[in-house]
């Protein structure tokens, strides 16, 4: 199964302030919803919250450490490794993982391919992607898109896979 990162981030790698998007861009929502449907979704809590809905079309998995969260027709579970273990079962080929920064940096080892779309402005943020080592990655396709009077920003959106597979999956 395929791990893959879905996250739009800015140039200064910011991609959230106060639990929200900093940003309005339509034409990335469109495609984070072609790229997610069908398969599972993996958010943490505070990224599902921020959301506030199950997504229609995919199978959401909740990661926290709090045993007693609940929220309707989503899967919650401890740990990332628990949240791939289930994508699995259930005989996903390409898991996405959508945030937020914690569950960022924690897949970012293990991660197969990044959906990134590369906001070109500096936003206000107060949630940043981790850093990453550009070298272990390869850019197999790359979009740009200019702003207008639906999207705020020029966007770029880029496909990164693994150079190797370096890491190991438990």
């Amino acid at each position: 199964m395929r791990i893959s990162i879905i996250v739009a981030m800015d140039e200064n790698g910011g991609i959230g302030f106060e639990n929200h998007l900093p940003w309005h861009l339509p034409e990335d929502l469109k495609r984070f919803n072609r790229l997610t449907m069908g398969h599972h979704l993996i958010l943490g809590r505070k990224t599902y919250q921020s959301i506030g809905r199950v997504l229609p079309g995919r199978r959401m998995i909740v990661m926290t450490r709090n045993p007693d969260t609940q929220y309707a027709g989503v899967d919650v579970v401890p740990s990332l490794e628990a949240a791939i273990n289930l994508a699995e079962s259930r005989g996903d080929d390409e898991v996405f993982i959508g945030g937020g920064s914690e569950v960022y940096r924690s897949v970012l080892p293990i991660t197969d391919r990044i959906y990134l779309t590369r906001v070109h402005a500096q936003t206000q943020a107060d949630v940043f992607f981790p850093e990453f080592d550009p070298s272990e990655w390869i850019e197999i396709s790359s979009e740009q898109l200019g702003a207008d009077e639906k999207n705020q920003y020029p966007t770029t959106y880029t496909i990164l896979e693994r150079v190797c597979a370096k890491h190991v999956r438990g």
